[in-house]
């Protein structure tokens, strides 16, 4: 999404429902490059800058590991990769994506199920880092990463874009509400053998300018509202594409939190 520090767009298309819709159900969501929503769509992004700080961990890195890369364009953002660079992705068009943009740039790209084990021995790298996995499995990072390494990651945080999922789905538990919770991620952390030593969280003004938006944002981020389909939820999104127009854009809020954590280094015998 266009970024934005205080997400006050405005959208001036004039086009009919049936014209935005159609637009957006017919352009491709491959990757994770959401430049189409420039304009119709703003997100405000976190204070700490995740690809900055991404970036300075890899400048000191010997061998990294990216989980989860999508279309490898954070990754390929780093001013500077590691003499061993890998990323995995589960996802077929994401895999050929990522491979023509980050084999240029020296990095191996490996399709992984995203399902343990991660297909790489123990202690094989010194830095892992993911942006927005979908799926985190701390054994498997705390057993990749060699003593004294490092997870340096950006997580979509609970209750993201809940404004929009209830929306379409209505009132959601606690306990769907809470799934990614900060301190969840802590704890199991921890409970892997790694220690945290940095945890932000923050809530981020995302605002939709028009109909054709939240279609494309749908989507793309298949897990907000689990099989979406235009035709599906036509009229919720007639209803809403009406609403946009009398009042402005749809406004909700992005979570996102920052987890560093770190491998200890192993006891030397006594």
């Amino acid at each position: 999404m266009t970024q934005s520090n205080k997400g006050n767009g405005n959208s001036n298309d004039a086009r009919s429902f049936d014209e935005l819709v159609a637009e957006a159900e017919a352009v491709s969501v491959d990757g994770w490059d959401f430049s189409w929503l420039h304009g119709r769509a703003t997100e405000q992004r976190p204070s700490w800058g995740y690809q900055r700080v991404m970036s300075e961990h890899l400048a000191r890195a010997g061998a990294a590991l990216d989980i989860q890369t999508g279309g490898g364009e954070v990754l390929a953002g780093a001013a500077r990769l590691p003499p061993v660079m890998v990323a995995t992705e589960s996802w077929p068009p994401n895999v050929t994506k990522a491979t023509r943009l980050l084999h240029p740039l020296g990095a191996v790209v490996v399709a992984d199920a995203d399902e343990p084990p991660l297909p790489f021995a123990d202690e094989a790298f010194d830095l892992v880092t993911s942006r927005h996995p979908a799926t985190v499995w701390w054994e498997e990072i705390a057993r990749v990463l060699r003593p004294g390494g490092r997870y340096v990651a950006q997580h979509v945080g609970h209750s993201s874009v809940f404004e929009l999922v209830e929306y379409f789905l209505g009132p959601q538990p606690e306990q769907v509400r809470n799934a990614r919770h900060p301190d969840h991620d802590r704890r199991a952390a921890e409970a892997a053998g790694l220690e945290v030593a940095d945890l932000r969280f923050e809530s981020l003004r995302t605002e939709f300018l028009d109909i054709g938006a939240v279609v494309y944002f749908l989507r793309k981020v298949i897990w907000m509202v689990p099989g979406f389909t235009v035709e599906q939820y036509r009229e919720r999104l007639r209803a809403l594409d009406e609403q946009i127009r009398a009042e402005g854009p749809f406004v909700a809020h992005s979570t996102r939190f920052l987890i560093t954590a770190h491998k200890p280094e192993a006891r030397r015998p006594a």
